[in-house]
């Protein structure tokens, strides 16, 4: 059977957890050679490393141990992942944090650290990779494919998450400038939005209450697990989706149609 991503450099930022881990998985399996970007390599959720499970499952790939909120560890990372495999086919932009605060309970530093991560970090991703793939030989008519986490936070309000979907209603907007403006050079730019996903993950997102709220919120009759979204990614990145850049793939479960 052939596997849809068979031949492709992709990087994965936040790889070391939950939707990041579930993402560079899913590629490996589908043949990509995979080049796992984070500021840790131990898994939030407990378990083995996503490097050694790739790995361990015949896949090809490394870590580079990477800030995205600073340019010198992405230019790095990039150039690590062309020097290894010679090129770049997929940047998949998911680092992440959140500061669980509302506007008024905010400080600047939160500001601050939020936005150098989940804004600043996805316009170094997206730039530095548009600088690769700029100059690269085309294949099935794409030089290269970028894939912004967004969230459903980006698009509607929710309380006591300010930075967060400020930061994230960017990453969303920074998609559709880049699809429009390097179109042209057979780049295609497309962000991904999930609903709620049960990581695992220790935190706020265990909350009992929020939990609970999501599933009321939720048409479909369970919450979203990784796999839902690193499903999406792959066929974002594989030659299934063509004709389509500047979109974003909302996968939550049918809550915003609600």
């Amino acid at each position: 059977m052939s596997r849809l991503l068979a031949g492709n450099v992709a990087i994965i930022t936040g790889a070391s957890s939950g939707i990041g881990r579930a993402i560079a998985q899913t590629f490996a399996r589908e043949g990509a050679r995979v080049v796992l970007a984070d500021v840790i390599t131990e898994p939030l959720e407990g378990g083995e490393t996503t490097l050694d499970l790739v790995l361990g499952a015949g896949g090809d790939g490394f870590f580079e141990r990477v800030n995205v909120g600073e340019w010198a560890d992405v230019d790095r990372l990039v150039g690590a992942a062309v020097a290894r495999y010679g090129r770049l086919d997929i940047m998949v932009n998911n680092a992440a944090i959140s500061s669980a605060t509302g506007l008024l309970e905010t400080t600047e530093t939160q500001w601050e650290d939020v936005m150098r991560v989940n804004l600043t970090g996805v316009f170094h991703g997206c730039k530095r990779a548009v600088q690769q793939m700029i100059g690269q030989e085309p294949r099935d008519e794409i030089r290269g494919r970028i894939i912004n986490l967004g969230s459903q936070q980006g698009i509607v309000t929710c309380p006591g998450e300010t930075p967060y979907g400020v930061s994230k209603a960017g990453a969303i907007y920074i998609t559709r400038q880049i699809a429009v403006d390097y179109a042209k050079h057979l780049i295609v730019c497309n962000s991904i939005s999930p609903g709620k996903i049960v990581t695992g993950r220790p935190g706020v997102g265990q909350d009992p209450a929020l939990l609970e709220n999501a599933r009321r919120r939720t048409p479909w009759p369970r919450l979203g697990v990784p796999q839902d979204i690193a499903n999406a990614a792959v066929f974002l990145g594989s030659p299934l989706a063509t004709y389509i850049t500047g979109a974003n793939l909302v996968v939550d479960g049918g809550w915003l149609a609600g």
